[in-house]
C-alpha cells in the first residue's frame, strides 16, 4: 500500500504539472505525498517488514542500481520523444493518425530486428556497452530529430535519426533487463525485474512531463510555427536525457567486474 501510493504521487505530480502548474497544490501536494509515502515504503523494508518485498540491499549493488537508472532515464528520454514525435507527424507536418504511425514504425519497430541480436550479444560480451552504445545512439538519434524539427522538412530526412534512436533503444531494453536480473540471486529475479519495471513506467511519465515542460516553455499549439518552436527544444530535452544515461551506464561495473 505505501508503495502503491507513493508513485502515484509521484506520477499524478509531473502528469498534471503542465496543465496545473508546478507550483499549484494539487502538484505540490501529491508530489510531497508521493515522496513521503515511498519513504515509508523504503523504511518499512529496511527496519519495519520481517520478510521484506524489496531487498534494499540490492541497490548496493552497482550494478542494479545502474542498470535501473539507465532504464529510467533511457524510457524518459524514449516516451517524451515519442509523446512529441507522435504530434510532431500531425500538427506539424500534417499526416492523419494512421499515417503518422506507418511513418514512426521505422523507429518503434527496430525492437523485433535489433533487440534479440543485441541480448545474445549482452551475455556473451557484457551489458555495459549495450547499455552506453544504445544510450549514445538514442541520443544522437533525437539530436538529429530535433535539428531536423522544421517547417517543411520531409520525411526522407527523418528516417535515418529514427532509425538510429530505434536501434538505440533496441539495445538498452534486453542489456537493462539482463543486468538487473542478473545481479541479485536467482530467488530475487521476479522482484528486481518487478522493481526495473516500475522505473521504467515512472520514467516514462517523468519523460512526457518534460517534455511537455520544455515545449509550453518554447512554443504552443496556437499555429504550426508555435508548435514547432516547441517541438525542437522538447526533443533536444530528451535526447539531453539519453545523453544522462549513457553517463551513468559508464559506472556500470565491466562484465569482469560483475562475475
Amino acid at each position: 500500500m505505501l508503495a502503491a501510493v507513493g508513485l502515484t504521487g509521484l506520477a499524478w505530480a509531473p502528469v498534471r504539472a503542465p496543465e496545473a502548474g508546478w507550483g499549484s497544490a494539487e502538484v505540490l501536494a501529491t508530489l510531497a505525498a508521493g515522496i513521503v509515502f515511498v519513504a515509508a515504503f523504503l523504511r518499512w523494508e529496511h527496519k519495519g517488514a520481517r520478510y521484506p518485498m524489496l531487498s534494499l540491499a540490492h541497490f548496493r549493488n552497482r550494478r542494479f542500481s545502474t542498470a535501473n537508472a539507465a532504464a529510467f532515464l533511457g524510457f524518459a528520454s524514449l516516451i517524451g520523444a515519442l509523446f512529441m514525435m507522435t504530434q510532431f507527424f500531425q500538427t506539424g507536418l500534417g499526416y492523419d493518425p494512421l499515417e503518422s504511425g506507418v511513418r514512426i514504425l521505422v523507429w518503434n519497430a527496430t525492437p523485433l530486428l535489433i533487440s534479440p541480436i543485441a541480448g545474445a550479444l549482452a551475455d556473451r560480451y557484457g551489458t555495459r556497452p549495450f547499455m552506453l552504445a544504445g544510450l549514445l545512439l538514442q541520443g544522437i538519434g533525437l539530436a538529429l530529430l530535433a535539428w531536423q524539427v522544421e517547417p517543411g522538412v520531409g520525411y526522407g530526412s527523418l528516417v535515418g535519426p529514427l532509425i538510429v534512436a530505434g536501434v538505440g533503444i533496441s539495445m538498452v531494453f534486453p542489456s537493462v533487463a539482463n543486468a538487473v536480473t542478473s545481479a541479485v540471486p536467482l530467488g530475487d529475479a521476479g522482484v528486481a525485474a518487478g522493481v526495473n519495471n516500475a522505473l521504467r513506467e515512472l520514467g516514462g511519465v517523468f519523460g512526457v512531463a518534460v517534455a511537455a515542460a520544455v515545449f509550453t516553455t518554447y512554443g504552443g499549439y496556437g499555429s504550426r510555427t508555435d508548435f514547432l518552436d516547441g517541438c525542437g527544444p522538447a526533443l533536444w530535452a530528451a535526447a539531453g536525457i539519453a545523453a544522462v544515461g549513457a553517463v551513468v551506464a559508464v559506472f556500470a561495473p565491466s562484465r569482469a567486474a560483475a562475475e
